[in-house]
C-alpha cells in the first residue's frame, strides 16, 4: 500500500462489515464499508465547492465518527487534511486559517459562530459547516461516483505545531510519509485485524492520527474512540470493548495510577490487553513501573514528532528487551546525536537528536527558510530534542534545546528535576523551567500539582529535592498550581509557566 485510500478500499472490499471505529458516545459503530462510503460521500460534498486535489480541508471536532471521516475522507479524495485544535486560542486559529488557506472547516456546533467571526475578521475564504460529532451528515451525497486518486507523493496532512516558542509552523506530510510511519508501528507491535486499540488522544494531534488511527487502519484492526479522556470511564471502556492495546501518554498514566480501584470484571478485562503504548512526552520510570505493577499491563515507551508522522523511536514488543527511561531504538529510520557544530557524537555523549527516513515530512508549508533550517541537504531532520545513545543503540531524551536550563554555565535537563519531584508521594505532576537570575544567568523554577487530598509544604518539597538532587539543582522557587499547561497530546508546555 502506498496511500491511505488503498488501505480503505482493500479492507472495505475484503471485510466490509468489520468494525473500524467504536464511538461510545453515543454508542455508534463505523464499519470499513461505512468508512469508504462516508469518505466518498465527503468528497462529493466538496466537489460543488470547486475544491481541487491538494486543497486544504479542516475540522474542529471532538473525537468521533465525524472527525475520523473528515480526516480520512479528505485524504481519500486527494485533499489535504488539516485539523484545528479544540484548545486553540483565537490568535492561533486566525494564523492557521490564514496560513493554510483552508477552504472548508467542519465544526462542532459550539464552535461555529466563533469560527465564522474569525473568518470574517481576517477575510479568509473558508466555509464553516456545522457538523455533529458522530453524524457527519454526508449520506445525501452519491458515494458511487468516481473520486480522484492520490499517489504516494501527494500531500496528505497539514499539521500545525503547537507554537509554544513562536508562530505555529505547518508540517506537510505525504501519503507515503504516513503509510511508512503507520506500517512501521503496525510491524513493530505485530498488529493484526484482531487487534483493537482504546485511544482518547485527540484527532487534532499527530499521535491520535497516525498511531491510533492510521496504524489500525493499515492492519485492518479497530479503534475505541471516546470523545475525550476520562479517568473514571477508562476502565469501564476496557471492560465493555475489550481492547487488545492502549494508546496513552504520560499524563493519562499518571491519572490512572492515582485513580479508583478496578472492579473484578475490569481487572479480568485487563488480561486481554497485550500492552500499552506511551509516547508524546517522556515517561518517568517510576510511573512506568507503578502502572505495570498496579494494572498488570506492560507499557512500551516510544517517541515521535509531528515532522515524522509521530514515529521516531520505540522500545521492542519483547518486554525483556525494553529499557525504562529510554524511548527505545530507531523505528524504521536512521538516528544520530550531533554537537552544536554538527559533529556526530558517540555513545553516551549528549547532543541534539537528528532523524532521517521515509516518514520525514515534505517540509514546512509555505516556509522554505524554516524547512532549510530544519532539514539539511542530506535529509537529516533536526528535532530540537536533546539526548544520548547507549552502547546497545537505545536513545534517551533529556530535554529540549529551547527548554534547557543553563545555570552558572552548567546545562541542567528539566526532566531530571521533574523526575526527582515525582518521586515524592504527594506529587502528581511536576515541571521545571529556567528563570532569569542575576548571579547565575538562570535559576530553576518548579511548578507542582499535588495529588488529590495530598498534604505537602514547599519546605518539605525543597528538603526532598536537596536529598534527591543536591543543592545546585534544587529549585530556587517551587510553586503549587492547579494544573500544568499542556498541548493537545498532554505534553507539558514549560515555557508557558513563565509566560
Amino acid at each position: 500500500m502506498t496511500t491511505l485510500r488503498e488501505a480503505i478500499d482493500a479492507h472495505a472490499d475484503a471485510r466490509p462489515d468489520a468494525p473500524f471505529i467504536f464511538a461510545p458516545e453515543p454508542d455508534a459503530t463505523l464499519t470499513y464499508a461505512g468508512l469508504r462510503t462516508a469518505a466518498r460521500a465527503l468528497c462529493h460534498t466538496l466537489e460543488p465547492r470547486d475544491l481541487a486535489p491538494g486543497d486544504v480541508v479542516s475540522w474542529m471536532l471532538p473525537n468521533g465518527i465525524s472527525a475520523a471521516t473528515v480526516f480520512l475522507g479528505a485524504m481519500y479524495g486527494g485533499y489535504v487534511a488539516s485539523p484545528i485544535s479544540l484548545l486553540a486560542q483565537d490568535a492561533q486559529i486566525e494564523h492557521v486559517l490564514a496560513h493554510s488557506g483552508t477552504r472548508i472547516v467542519f465544526a462542532a456546533p459550539e464552535f461555529v459562530e466563533r469560527l465564522r467571526a474569525i473568518v470574517a475578521r481576517i477575510g479568509a475564504r473558508a466555509a464553516i459547516v456545522s457538523t455533529a460529532p458522530d453524524d457527519p451528515g454526508f449520506a445525501s451525497a452519491d458515494s458511487r461516483l468516481p473520486v480522484r486518486s492520490p499517489d504516494a507523493a501527494s500531500p496528505a496532512m497539514l499539521m500545525y505545531t503547537s507554537g509554544t516558542t513562536g508562530v505555529p509552523k505547518g508540517a506537510l506530510l505525504s501519503h507515503g510519509n504516513m503509510v511508512h510511519a503507520g506500517c512501521a508501528v503496525t510491524e513493530s507491535l505485530a498488529l493484526t485485524p484482531e487487534d483493537r486499540v482504546l485511544s482518547s488522544l485527540p484527532l487534532y494531534h499527530v499521535n491520535g492520527q497516525c498511531i491510533a488511527t492510521v496504524s489500525p487502519l493499515l492492519s485492518g484492526g479497530s479503534i475505541v474512540m471516546p470523545h475525550r479522556f476520562s479517568a473514571s470511564q477508562w476502565w469501564p471502556l476496557v471492560e465493555r470493548y475489550r481492547p487488545t492495546w492502549l494508546n496513552v501518554v504520560p499524563t493519562i498514566i499518571a491519572y490512572l495510577i492515582n485513580g479508583t480501584e478496578l472492579t473484578p470484571a475490569q481487572r479480568e478485562a485487563c488480561r486481554g490487553v497485550r500492552f500499552g503504548r506511551s509516547a508524546s512526552a517522556p515517561l518517568p520510570p517510576d510511573q512506568h513501573r507503578a502502572f505495570e505493577a498496579r494494572f498488570g499491563i506492560s507499557v512500551i515507551e516510544a517517541m515521535g514528532l509531528t515532522e515524522c508522522a509521530s514515529v521516531a523511536f520505540s522500545n521492542p514488543l519483547d518486554a525483556t528487551k525494553r529499557k525504562y527511561g529510554s524511548t527505545g531504538t530507531p523505528l524504521a529510520m536512521e538516528a544520530r546525536v550531533v554537537a552544536s557544530d554538527g559533529a556526530v557524537l558517540g555513545t553516551g555523549a549528549t547532543g541534539e537528536i537528528q532523524l532521517r527516513g521515509a516518514n520525514v515530512m515534505l517540509g514546512y508549508y509555505r516556509d522554505p527558510a524554516a524547512t532549510a533550517r530544519t532539514i539539511d541537504a542530506d535529509g537529516w531532520l533536526a528535532t530540537g530534542d536533546l539526548g544520548h545513545r547507549d552502547a546497545e543503540g537505545y536513545y534517551y531524551i533529556t530535554g529540549r534545546l529551547k527548554e534547557l536550563i543553563i545555570k552558572g554555565g552548567e546545562n541542567i535537563a528539566p526532566r531530571e528535576i521533574d523526575e526527582a519531584l515525582l518521586r515524592h508521594p504527594a506529587v502528581l505532576e511536576a515541571a521545571a523551567v529556567g528563570i532569569p537570575d542575576r548571579d547565575y544567568g538562570q535559576e530553576i523554577l518548579a511548578c507542582v500539582v499535588l495529588k488529590r487530598d495530598a498534604a505537602c509544604t514547599i519546605d518539605e518539597l525543597r528538603a526532598h529535592c536537596l536529598r534527591e538532587l543536591g543543592r545546585y539543582k534544587t529549585p530556587k522557587e517551587i510553586r503549587f498550581i492547579a494544573e500544568l499547561p499542556k498541548g493537545p497530546s498532554g505534553k507539558v508546555q514549560r515555557l508557558k509557566l513563565i509566560g
